[in-house]
């Protein structure tokens, strides 16, 4: 058995599809599904049956997911092993980036990252947290900046910091919004945000716990434009703390004072990498930077 079979295997599991495993992995379609074929004569079973979207496991294929998972995480983590020990750090860092830079202390973050390991080479990709956490599953991002619980075994995750989201509402609403109920409050019009962002789960998390639907008039994608959707009177939208109190300050917003939507920054990373050097130096540069302790510095267990 070999760590490459095991990678198409899980890839294949993870996106149910041949020629999307391949491109994820590199590779040619034929080269991935002789990987699955010799994996599987040599399990003695099979653990794919073709659907007409793609590919499904079978039943075997199920409960042996995540063993296959930890085999490969522990071969990846003994490769990784060595070549720390052998001292080489280098290569490509793709890392996914959400909000702004300022927040995520990005230049602080990579300035030592590089000065730490002169010989990576650092691509970014910016996103919402929902899709940096696809990239990261499929491989296409080696580490990304996330918002939310992590509650998958083959991503790792390093809390950063706790954050709050309030409830903002448009100024010439004041008087309004200081005596709506929850009920009077989903009824008013929100600016809604994408199913893959962060926003979006904590505002459709809060209306459930009230068994309400909220109205959405317009969606965004970006901080900046849903502060000035609501300074401009569109709607209601969930706002993060400091930003929020900011622009209350200068008047821009006003805020619902009956709840905090508590939720927590963390950089995520895939266990499952080739290269899990990177991640290591990752891990140090980035606790050095936000001055999380060492035992915070816990990875998903599988």
């Amino acid at each position: 058995m070999e760590i490459y079979q095991l990678r198409s295997f899980l890839a294949v599991a993870r996106l149910g599809h041949l020629t999307r495993a391949a491109e994820t992995l590199h590779l040619s379609q034929p080269a991935v599904s002789k990987h699955i074929k010799a994996l599987e004569e040599e399990l003695g079973i099979a653990l794919f049956e073709r659907t007409t979207s793609g590919m499904a496991l079978t039943k075997a294929g199920q409960l042996l997911l995540t063993q296959a998972e930890r085999t490969l995480v522990s071969a990846v983590e003994l490769v990784n092993m060595a070549r720390k020990m052998r001292g080489e750090v280098a290569g490509t860092i793709r890392l996914g980036t959400i909000i702004d830079p300022e927040y995520l202390r990005l230049g602080e973050f990579l300035g030592q990252l590089l000065q730490h390991y002169p010989m990576l080479d650092v691509k970014l990709s910016h996103g919402i947290s929902g899709w940096i956490f696809e990239q990261v599953s499929a491989g296409l991002l080696d580490a990304g900046f996330y918002m939310g619980v992590v509650n998958d075994a083959s991503i790792g995750s390093i809390e950063l910091r706790d954050m709050t989201y309030l409830v903002v509402a448009p100024p010439q609403w004041a008087s309004q919004i200081a005596k709506a109920n929850w009920r009077e409050l989903a009824c008013l019009p929100w600016i809604g945000t994408p199913k893959q962002s962060s926003q979006h789960r904590l505002v459709k998390q809060m209306f459930e716990e009230q068994n309400l639907d909220m109205t959405i008039v317009v969606e965004a994608d970006q901080e900046a434009s849903m502060r000035n959707l609501v300074a401009s009177g569109v709607g209601l939208c969930l706002m993060r703390d400091d930003i929020a109190q900011q622009a209350a300050a200068r008047g821009e917003v006003v805020i619902w004072e009956k709840t905090k939507r508590p939720t927590t920054l963390s950089l995520i990373y895939s266990r499952t990498q080739a290269d899990q050097t990177v991640i290591h130096a990752i891990e140090q540069v980035i606790r050095d930077v936000w001055g999380v302790p060492q035992d915070v510095l816990q990875r998903s267990e599988p």
